[in-house]
C-alpha cells in the first residue's frame, strides 16, 4: 500500500484487514488496570489537563459533506478528495467525574474519500499558554473540502469563539519541504501534534514532515525538516522533556513490526535516534521520574486494526515493557496530575457520532519505585 501519512491510512479498511500473529513483547507484560474515563467524543485525537484541572481533548468532529473539486488541487484518490464542512471539529472539556461539556464545535471538520474508508479530520490537538487555550486545525484546507478556512493555529476565547492567528495551510505551500509523496501528498497538510513550551508553540506534520514553531501573535518558523534528514518519517507524538523535544514515527503501510521509532530534536534542529523496534507510535510522554513512555497504535497486524493497541515503557537499555494492551485504535496520551496516563481511542474508523472515549491506565504500583 503506498499511502503512508496518518490522514490516508488510518482508515476504516484496517478493520477488514486479516490478522496475524503478534509477535511477542521484548519483556515480561505488566498489568495495568484500563477504565472508560470519558465516552461520547467524535472522533478523539490530542488532549492535555488545562490549568483548571480539567482534561481538554480535540476531536476529528463528524465531517462534512462540501466538495471543493474544480477549485484547488485535491488529494488524489482514493484518499481524495475529501468533503469538509466549516463547522464540526471540536473541542470538549472533562471534568473529574468524566462529564463532558462542548468547548467549542465550530472549527473545520472534513473527511477522507469514503473508497479509503472516510477517515475524519478536524481539531488535531490542543494546547495552553498563559491559561489561553490555542487549538491545531487538521481538518481545514481548499484540498480538504473547506475553502475558506486553511489549516493552522486558533486561539479559542470566551464562548468557544475562536480566531485563526497561524495560516499553516499557506505556510506550508510558501515552504515546502524537501521530500513528499505525490500519491498521497496533502496540500494543507496533515497536521498531527502540539505542544507549548515556553511562550510558543510547536506543531508537528505527518505528510511533509516538518516541526515548526508559532508565535501567539501569529509568526511560524521551521525549526526543522524532517524529511530533509530521515526522508518520508511520517511524524506523528511529539513532547518536550529536559530541554529537547522527542518525537515518534507511524512508519509506512502495509506495517512492518518494530520499524518505528523516537527521536530526539534540539532546539537547533539537530536530530538523534533514541529509540528504535517500536510500532505505529502515535502517543509520547514522560512520567515523573523521567522514563519514557510509547502509545502504540497496532501490533501483529498489517493496518490499523481494533483492540491491537499498546502503552509501552521504554527503557533506557531500549528494551520495551508492555503497560496495557488491547486498546482500540488509540491516538494520543497525556498524563494526569495523579500519575496516571490518559488515552484517547476509537480516534479514527469508527462512525463519528459518540464511540470515541478517554481511557485511564492507572500505572502499576510496582513502576513507581522500580529503577533500571
Amino acid at each position: 500500500m503506498a499511502c503512508v501519512a496518518l490522514t490516508s491510512c488510518l482508515i476504516i479498511v484496517a478493520a477488514r484487514a486479516a490478522p496475524r500473529e503478534a509477535q511477542p513483547p521484548p519483556m515480561a507484560v505488566t498489568t495495568a488496570r484500563i477504565s472508560d474515563f470519558a465516552t461520547g467524543l467524535n472522533n478523539p485525537r490530542g488532549l492535555k489537563f488545562g490549568p483548571d484541572g480539567h482534561l481538554y481533548v480535540a476531536e476529528g468532529g463528524t465531517g462534512g459533506d462540501f466538495s471543493t473539486v474544480g477549485k484547488c488541487t485535491q488529494v488524489v484518490p482514493p484518499v481524495g478528495p475529501y468533503t469538509g464542512s466549516p463547522t464540526g471539529g471540536r473541542i470538549s472539556r472533562i471534568n473529574a467525574y468524566g462529564y463532558r461539556e462542548t468547548v467549542t464545535d465550530t472549527l473545520p471538520s472534513s473527511q477522507a474519500n469514503p473508497a479509503s474508508g472516510g477517515d475524519v479530520l478536524g481539531v488535531a490537538d490542543i494546547a495552553f499558554v498563559d491559561g489561553e487555550l490555542y487549538a491545531l486545525s487538521g481538518g481545514g484546507g481548499c484540498s480538504h473540502g473547506v475553502e475558506n478556512i486553511p489549516n493552522g493555529v486558533a486561539h479559542i476565547g470566551r464562548h468557544g469563539h475562536w480566531k485563526l492567528i497561524a495560516n499553516l495551510s499557506h505556510f506550508q505551500m510558501e515552504h515546502p519541504t524537501a521530500v513528499n509523496q505525490p500519491a498521497d501528498f496533502e496540500p494543507d497538510g496533515a497536521w498531527y501534534s502540539m505542544i507549548s513550551v515556553g511562550d510558543d508553540l510547536f506543531a508537528i506534520e505527518a505528510n511533509h514532515g516538518e516541526l515548526d514553531r508559532i508565535t501567539t501573535d501569529g509568526r511560524i518558523h521551521r525549526v526543522v525538516d524532517i524529511s530533509a534528514k530521515l526522508g518520508h518519517f511520517v511524524p506523528t507524538a511529539m513532547v518536550y522533556h529536559a530541554g529537547d523535544f522527542y518525537v515518534s514515527n507511524l512508519g509506512t503501510f502495509p506495517i512492518v513490526e518494530g520499524s518505528s521509532k523516537i527521536v530526539k530534536i534540539s532546539r537547533q534542529g539537530n536530530i538523534e535516534v533514541v529509540a528504535t523496534g517500536l510500532t505505529t507510535v502515535l502517543g509520547l510522554g514522560f512520567d515523573r521520574r523521567g522514563r519514557m513512555y510509547a502509545l502504540e497504535n497496532t501490533i501483529g497486524n498489517p493496518f490499523p486494526t481494533p483492540f491491537t493497541g499498546r502503552l509501552v515503557r521504554v527503557r533506557r537499555s531500549g528494551d520495551l515493557e508492555v503497560i496495557a494492551s488491547g486498546l482500540q485504535l488509540p491516538t494520543a496520551m497525556t498524563f494526569g496530575r495523579d500519575g496516571n496516563v490518559y488515552v484517547s481511542a476509537g480516534g479514527f474508523g469508527l462512525p463519528p457520532q459518540g464511540l470515541g472515549k478517554v481511557l485511564k491506565i492507572e500505572l502499576p504500583f510496582e513502576l513507581d519505585g522500580d529503577h533500571e
